[in-house]
């Protein structure tokens, strides 16, 4: 095998939480590009079906499962989906995420119940879930979706639950790597800076300054910048690599 092939998911499937939209409609797009049959999970059915056709106009095996990654059984459900649909699973892409912008004294139980609820607490029970079943076939890699915004604080707009809960994205990333790597199965993160998609306004003229004019690039990445990392990270090329998080910044957070 030669080091392109090593980037090769021909063969392999692959589960994308919130991969109806954004970000997770461009790591769906990436893997498919790269071989992989993916699965995408939402709870937007019209939303899936605008990238289920674009998948398949590209001759990417697709499917979608309506779940809420929140509940539990609708996780369990689609482990049960996809060994179903394909007989095996291998990669995981933990990309579904919420935010609250608001001031620490203004953000409500529920706000921050909210936001952990998504990318913390859903990340913890699909990975537990996967892996249980990766652990049991003796691989598997999961590729969880952290932030620059959990090494640093944001500026100017203040989202303590955002940063809190992918602070602790990373380090469960580390702590589930560390745990399940004698079972063959890799756990990383990918931490990206302001990449603009439909759901990002990383463009608005209020933000520029602190976004785009103090960052070393001084310009907004793409999700097709970004993609690619996913594709590496659910690789062979990335096989000796583990609790690793993978900044993909533009170099905002080296100030």
């Amino acid at each position: 095998m030669n080091a392109l092939e090593r980037f090769s998911l021909a063969g392999r499937v692959a589960v994308v939480t919130g991969g109806t939209r954004g970000l997770g409609a461009g790591f769906a797009r990436a893997l498919g590009d790269a071989g992989a049959a993916v699965v995408l999970v939402g709870r937007d059915a019209e939303a899936a079906e605008e990238v289920l056709g674009s998948l398949r106009d590209n001759d990417v095996r697709a499917d979608f499962v309506a779940a809420d990654v929140t509940v539990s059984a609708d996780v369990q459900r689609v482990l049960e989906a996809t060994l179903s649909l394909h007989g095996r699973v291998d990669v995981l892409v933990n990309n579904a995420g919420a935010c609250v912008h608001a001031p620490a004294l203004d953000v409500t139980p529920e706000d921050w119940r909210a936001v952990m609820a998504v990318n913390l607490d859903a990340v913890w029970t699909c990975s537990q879930t996967f892996g249980r079943h990766f652990v049991d076939q003796g691989a598997g890699s999961i590729v969880n979706i952290g932030s620059m915004s959990g090494f640093i604080v944001n500026r100017p707009q203040w989202q303590p639950a955002y940063n809190a809960s992918k602070a602790a994205v990373h380090h469960l990333t580390r702590s589930l790597a560390a745990e399940w790597a004698p079972h063959g199965v890799r756990v990383n993160a990918l931490a990206p800076g302001y990449i603009k998609t439909d759901m990002s306004p990383v463009d608005d003229p209020k933000f520029r300054q602190h976004w785009i004019d103090d960052a070393p690039m001084q310009r907004y990445g793409t999700v097709e910048e970004l993609a690619p990392a996913v594709i590496f990270l659910a690789s062979d090329a990335s096989s000796f690599v583990t609790g690793s998080v993978l900044v993909a910044d533009g170099g905002y957070t080296a100030f």
